[in-house]
């Protein structure tokens, strides 16, 4: 009943879609693909995944082609955002977040950066119980 050969139905889960997401933007040269842990960060995705295309064409290609396999996965839903300007595309696939841009847009927007300050601490709450 526990076959592990049984075909898994329903869309994959966040590690498996980054790995899809990895292999796809690798196989269509893709380039400087940078994976962002959002784990602890934020409560819209676990991860956020940045590359840079050579041209909007190649912006294009690589969204069709996450689209598509993300679907083929089991994703039924994949909403692109961007496509028709082609310089920055925001692809959501759920859990995983991928921003695909023009070299210059990213240096402008530089969103990895934005991502790589560290969380705040929660306040010590066991301090307040002191003070009291």
């Amino acid at each position: 009943m526990n076959d592990p050969r049984a075909r898994r139905t329903g869309p994959p889960q966040p590690a498996a879609r980054l790995d899809i997401i990895l292999a796809s933007l690798a196989d269509d040269k893709a380039e400087d693909v940078v994976t962002i842990d959002l784990a602890g960060k934020t409560s819209m995705a676990d991860y956020m995944v940045v590359a840079t295309a050579r041209s909007k064409r190649h912006i294009a290609t690589l969204a069709d082609h996450l689209r598509e396999r993300l679907k083929a996965a089991g994703m039924t839903t994949v909403p692109v955002e961007g496509i028709e300007q082609g310089d920055w595309v925001l692809l959501d696939a759920g859990d995983v977040v991928v921003h695909l841009f023009q070299a210059e847009l990213r240096d402008f927007y530089n969103v990895e950066k934005m991502w790589a300050i560290p969380a705040p601490e929660p306040p010590d709450e066991s301090s307040d119980a002191a003070r009291a």
